[in-house]
């Protein structure tokens, strides 16, 4: 679990918990996060209501996975900075985690950072992940969530 900012953590699936007094939790994987609470195997129906989005309490599973080309979904991320920033806003600290915690966590983090507090640049993705990239070296992001986010970076807000 690495600090980027005040009461920001970026970590592994190794490192995954459900409760902390106090935290809001993040789980960016589909696997095994959003399929064991959703309660599925494999892959989900489209047409399920908690597709791209489950929140459980302190808890919001996303339905992410981090493909070469960019399938993503608008809804995912503007839900996830919704979650954020309430829970930010009430104090809570914020731990976000992927599987390994070197692109879709760190992805997070970077947007939360630019869209939501403003620590760093919210002009393009590539001027964000240039900055992001001293608060989190270890942040390799894939070609498709790097392609997701520079195409689409101004569409996505709260």
């Amino acid at each position: 679990m690495i600090s980027v900012h005040e009461r920001l953590y970026v970590g592994t699936d190794e490192e995954c918990i459900t409760y902390r007094e106090g935290w809001a939790i993040i789980h960016a994987c589909k696997s095994p996060c959003h399929q064991r609470a959703v309660g599925y195997r494999k892959s989900l129906p489209n047409t399920h209501p908690y597709y791209l989005v489950y929140k459980q309490g302190s808890n919001l599973y996303l339905n992410i996975i981090d493909p070469p080309g960019p399938l993503f979904k608008m809804p995912t991320f503007n839900e996830f900075l919704k979650f954020a920033k309430e829970n930010w806003d009430s104090g809570k600290t914020l731990f976000i985690h992927c599987n390994k915690g070197e692109s879709r966590a760190p992805s997070l983090a970077l947007l939360f950072l630019a869209k939501c507090l403003g620590k760093i640049s919210n002009d393009s993705y590539d001027k964000a992940k240039s900055e992001f990239m001293r608060l989190y070296p270890g942040y390799i992001p894939g070609v498709g969530l790097q392609t997701y986010l520079g195409l689409h970076w101004h569409e996505i807000k709260i």
